[in-house]
Parts: structure tokens; C-alpha cells; sequence
């Protein structure tokens, strides 16, 4: 069946008859194709090496001209350059500060000229009658010189004896404490006034009393809380404790609360 199916069949045989209709309709659509012959590819060939050189020429031509308008640039630039040089110049020359701080040349005259170089020998001449005299009023042995040094030494040494006993006489940095008390009663009726006033009743070189307030304990009984300031050096917590003790009609017990250094 498909022998002689396709026996029959004749389009493989007939395909350039296909083939030249489809380049016709293509041909019809855009045009026919151009087909290059053998003697434009021979005049092509055989004008190839002329077609560089016209090429080579017109690159050469184009360049020139170019060099030639940036020379003429650069000459203008330069030309520009020399004109605002100039006008600097002359905008320096006439502004005040130049003026100033040009220097002021002195004209001499001829004859001028002549009467230094006449007097210049006779000062050169008197130049070494002047060092002798300066020699010869030197003192070889120095006996000025040492009296100098004795009373510089001398003004030295009193001097550093007034700052010694300047900065002796200044005060030193005294140290001092803030101490705050507790002082107890023996009970509730105690009087707390009088024994306030017999612990305010202490007078010590370096001791000053401050503030003070009852803070209760208990049981109705209320301690005497007071502040004061001593002097490190002379006031001590064991002397202050000795003498508040004293008053054992009234104290019980002394109690440091608090200590601070100032």
C-alpha cells in the first residue's frame, strides 16, 4: 500500500518548480536580489589599493587641518596670557602697598660720591687709635668684676632669706573633723536641757559646737544628738569623751555617730 502510494507521489520531483515560484514571490514582495558579477568583482579587485590610498589622503588633509586650528588656538591662549600678564603688572605697580614697600633708591650726585671715598681712609686711619684707647682702659686684674659678683651674691642670698621667711610666716592647711555625738541620759527624767548645757559648757583651743536635736530610744527615753567641729591636732575623740563623762549626774554613755574629715 504505501509502495505504491507512493509511486504515485510526484512532489519530490517537481520541487524546483516550487522553489523558483517561491523566489518569484519573495522577489514580488521586496524586490529582486542583486547578483554580483565577474566584472564588478574584477573592477573591484583591481581597484581596492587606489580606494586606500584616496582614503589614506583624505585622513591625512583632515588631520592637518586640524593641527592647523589648534595652533591657531594655542596662539590665541598665548596671546591672551601675555595681555592679563601685563595688565597685572600694571595694576601692581600702581597700587598703594607697591608704592610702599618699594625701596626708596638715593640719588648721589657725583661729587658726593667722591667726598666718601675721600673721607673713608681717614675714619679707617682712626680705628686703631680708638681700640688702643679702649685697651688700655681695660682692667687686666678684674677687680670690678669681683666687687659686681660679691653684691650680686649678696642681693641673692637676701632675697632668698626674705621668701624663707615669708613662706614661713604663711599658714599652713589646718586639718579638720566633723564629729557628730550621741550622748545618752540615765533615764526618762532626766533633765535633758541642763545636760545639753553642761556638754555645751566645754570650751577647748580648736573645738566648735553646732547643731543638736533629741532623738528618742524607747521607753520615753530620748538621747541628745549634737554636732561640732575639731582640730586634728588639737582636739581628740578620747578628750571629748573624757570630758562629757565628766557630768555623771546626767551622762551615761558617749557615742561617736558619725566622723568626717574637711
Amino acid at each position: 500500500m504505501a509502495t505504491s502510494f507512493l509511486v504515485h507521489e510526484k512532489i519530490w520531483f517537481d520541487k524546483f518548480k516550487y522553489d523558483d515560484a517561491e523566489r518569484k514571490f519573495y522577489e514580488q514582495m521586496n524586490g529582486p536580489v542583486p547578483v554580483p558579477s565577474r566584472q564588478s568583482a574584477n573592477t573591484s579587485s583591481s581597484s581596492g589599493p587606489s580606494g586606500d590610498h584616496s582614503e589614506l589622503v583624505t585622513r591625512i588633509s583632515n588631520l592637518e587641518a586640524e593641527n592647523q586650528s589648534l595652533r591657531s588656538a594655542i596662539q590665541d591662549l598665548q596671546l591672551t596670557i601675555s595681555k592679563l600678564e601685563i595688565r597685572l603688572c600694571t595694576l601692581e605697580k600702581c597700587s598703594p602697598s607697591h608704592r610702599s614697600l618699594a625701596p626708596q633708591t638715593q640719588h648721589v650726585s657725583p661729587m658726593q660720591k667722591v667726598e666718601l671715598s675721600t673721607t673713608s681712609p681717614t675714619k679707617k686711619a682712626a680705628t686703631p687709635a680708638e681700640d688702643d684707647e679702649e685697651d688700655d682702659d681695660i682692667d687686666l686684674f678684674g677687680s670690678d668684676d669681683e666687687e659686681e659678683d660679691k653684691e650680686a651674691a649678696r642681693l641673692r642670698e637676701e632675697r632668698l632669706r626674705q621668701y624663707a621667711e615669708k613662706k614661713a610666716k604663711k599658714p599652713g592647711l589646718i586639718a579638720k573633723s566633723s564629729i557628730l555625738l550621741d550622748v545618752k541620759p540615765w533615764d526618762d527624767e532626766t533633765d535633758m536641757a541642763k545636760l545639753e548645757e553642761c556638754v555645751r559648757s566645754i570650751q577647748l583651743d580648736g573645738l566648735v559646737w553646732g547643731g543638736s536635736k533629741l532623738v528618742p530610744v524607747g521607753y520615753g527615753i530620748r538621747k541628745l544628738q549634737i554636732q561640732c567641729v575639731v582640730e586634728d591636732d588639737k582636739v581628740g575623740t578620747d578628750i571629748l569623751e573624757e570630758e562629757i563623762t565628766k557630768f555623771e549626774d546626767y551622762v551615761q554613755s558617749v557615742d561617736i555617730a558619725a566622723f568626717n574629715k574637711i
